[in-house]
């Protein structure tokens, strides 16, 4: 059992109220799930506020409680603990519980808008390649070394990111890759967490349903990078506007990566094919398995990574030749009349955009580019119009259908991307409520050599409608309509 004043040292403390010399038995900031001798953080949710459920958290057994405010009625032998920031609270208890693992391993930090889940990804496999034992903790899954379980959020809790820190670091784990959200810096997630390296992605449309600008999207990325160690490197693509903003004011080695730019890590595209792509990375040719511009970013950062972690260069360049693609990102098959789909997580503009145009670089124009395209329910709403705008600027045909609505109706979202599109373009497009549908009509449009893009949900192996969850994947789907349509 945990002794609470181990567990409290380093927060950043106002009151203390009780003994802090007393046995903890685990902490948690659902009082659903308290037990005898447990700590309760109260946590301010965006729908409720855990300070609400301190008198049912003791009355479950609760023997110790972080709040920001103290409750009227203090009970017996109870220790309260008063902080400004329980966020910033629960991340430091939780690494001093879980024996701070992240100091036990290297750990490197992905954000950015595009490219998170596909760098984290490729690193996990590129590591495991290369003999180690390895962790990943992304929007997909989360692995300890061969283990797999399922992921809920881009960036956990801190709990629940320190338990599977803890674990990897049992298991032997020497390096652990992991996409950093906006939601998760801003709600502290991140915070007491040793980072051996940071990697800054690009930064574009997105999550402005939960920042209030783009600027204070771009200053909470950004204080990412400001608070990790000088021990630490930050790798930044600096062809991106924000690649150099980010590192204005952290203390870690700075290196960059570019290809348009002058960078420490440099790379030209030689060769872009639907088979891959040939490119020249500081100096050495290497053909990769990945395909489009926004591929060979992600690769490059891979490798920067690579070597910015003390792997030898040709070593590294040997593994980014055997990488496999990411599931949901740019995932493609060919049918038997030869249609091509492509399944792809494209759900912000930028990405929409790299990836329309990615095909566009490669097919010769003799075939139809048919993208199907959805935005989110409950999501960033000014994101729609541009979405239908680009989807049916870059394509042949446009067929706007739902994503996951979630509380939203379906037919009002894709009212809400049909004004972005132009009027020149009004007759390239469709609007099939029904995902399903709309994929089965792009399917029965294509002619053989045509190119089928299903954006928005990559991954996704479900469909989100009013609170239930359907199953939905969109690869398994095409799959099954290409081979019935096309026999």
């Amino acid at each position: 059992m945990s002794i609470l004043k181990d567990i409290i040292y380093k927060v950043a403390i106002d009151s203390i109220k009780g003994s802090t010399d007393i046995g903890i038995g685990k902490i948690d900031f659902d009082s659903r799930k308290i037990e005898k001798n447990d700590l309760f953080v109260a946590i301010r949710g965006t729908l409720s506020d855990g300070h609400d459920y301190i008198p049912k958290a003791i009355e479950l057994g609760a023997s110790s409680i972080i709040c920001e405010i103290l409750p009227n009625q203090l009970e017996t032998g109870v220790t309260y603990i008063q902080v400004k920031d329980t966020n910033a609270a629960l991340a430091v208890v939780a690494a001093n519980y879980y024996g701070n693992p992240s100091q036990k391993l290297r750990l490197v930090g992905v954000t950015g808008t595009n490219g998170k889940t596909t760098i984290a990804s490729l690193l996990y496999q590129l590591y495991k390649k290369a003999g180690y034992k390895v962790g990943l903790l992304s929007t997909v899954k989360i692995l300890v070394d061969d283990v797999e379980f399922k992921a809920t959020h881009t960036t956990p809790d801190s709990l629940t990111i320190n338990r599977y820190l803890a674990n990897m670091v049992e298991t032997g784990v020497s390096y652990c890759f992991m996409e950093v959200s906006s939601h998760g810096i801003h709600q502290k997630r991140t915070d007491s967490l040793h980072f051996a390296g940071g990697i800054f992605t690009n930064l574009s449309h997105d999550h402005l349903d939960y920042h209030a600008t783009f600027s204070e999207y771009r200053d909470v990325k950004k204080s990412f990078f400001d608070n990790l160690p000088k021990s630490a490197f930050v790798l930044s693509n600096i062809d991106d506007k924000n690649g150099a903003v980010v590192l204005q004011n952290t203390v870690a080695k700075k290196c960059t990566y570019a290809l348009k730019s002058y960078a420490d890590y440099k790379a030209q595209i030689l060769e872009s094919q639907l088979s891959g792509l040939l490119l020249k990375i500081n100096g050495n040719e290497v053909w990769v398995k990945l395909i489009g511009t926004f591929n060979a970013y992600n690769l490059l950062a891979i490798y920067g990574t690579a070597i910015e972690l003390g792997m030898e260069s040709l070593e590294a360049l040997r593994l980014l030749s055997e990488l496999e693609s990411v599931s949901g990102r740019f995932q493609y098959l060919v049918s038997t009349s030869n249609v091509t789909a492509i399944v792809d997580y494209a759900h912000t503009p930028d990405a929409l955009d790299n990836v329309l145009k990615t095909i566009n670089d490669i097919r010769t124009k003799n075939e139809q580019l048919i993208t199907v395209v959805g935005c989110g329910g409950n999501r960033d709403k000014t994101k729609r119009p541009i979405m239908a705008g680009i989807a049916s600027d870059l394509s042949d045909k446009a067929i706007f259908t739902s994503d996951n609505p979630r509380n939203e109706d379906a037919e009002v979202i894709i009212s809400e991307m049909e004004a972005g599109v132009a009027p020149i373009n009004f007759k390239r497009t469709l609007s099939i409520i029904d995902r399903k549908n709309a994929i089965k009509t792009a399917c029965q449009l294509a002619q053989p050599n045509d190119i089928i893009l299903i954006a928005g949900k990559g991954h996704e192996t479900y469909q989100e409608i009013n609170g239930v969850r359907h199953d939905f994947d969109d690869m398994k789907i095409v799959k099954e309509l290409l081979e019935q349509l096309h026999k």
